[in-house]
């Protein structure tokens, strides 16, 4: 198997991991502190596309400025290639926890959310364990905590700020 492109990995991996764990935080905190179906979507669609576009601006204006540095010769890649790919990611990631709140009720819709995030957040990092040669099951688990630590977390400021 040809060795994934670093920069591409990254760029990709970073979207998808920032976008689930943020948008599953946000359906969470939001879910459980108000009891509207409408204000959840309309939340976690806000959040989807503002991140996913300040991702990929944030990826492409970081690369640029390090390509023009020359400091580091980091990669030769497209800076533009690169935050597109985060952004997509971003996008992509972000949808979903945010499926189960379109199709089902409140609180199905967080138990499903919430469960899918998690599910793809362990499979995402069981993947890049295998892409990179190290113990997939590791890498699936690290990610999956670090998301979880952020889903309780939008939980408890969601239950703090209930409406």
């Amino acid at each position: 198997m040809k060795a994934p492109n670093q920069e591409y990995l990254r760029s990709t991996l970073f979207g998808i991991e920032n976008s689930l764990i943020s948008t599953v935080g946000l359906i969470a905190g939001v879910s459980v502190g108000v009891d509207d179906k409408k204000f959840v979507i309309l939340s976690a669609s806000v959040a989807i596309a503002i991140e996913s576009v300040a991702m990929g601006v944030g990826e492409y204006l970081s690369d640029d400025a390090v390509q023009e540095l020359d400091k580091i010769k980091r990669h030769r890649d497209n800076p533009l290639e690169s935050g597109v790919l985060m952004m997509i990611s971003g996008v992509l990631a972000g949808l979903v926890p945010l499926l189960p709140v379109l199709a089902f009720d409140y609180p199905t819709s967080l138990y499903l959310s919430v469960a899918t995030a998690l599910i793809v957040l362990f499979l995402l990092g069981y993947v890049k364990g295998k892409l990179l040669n190290t113990n997939p099951f590791r890498g699936g688990i690290k990610i999956l905590i670090v998301g979880g630590l952020a889903t309780i977390l939008g939980l408890v400021v969601g239950l703090i700020f209930e409406l």
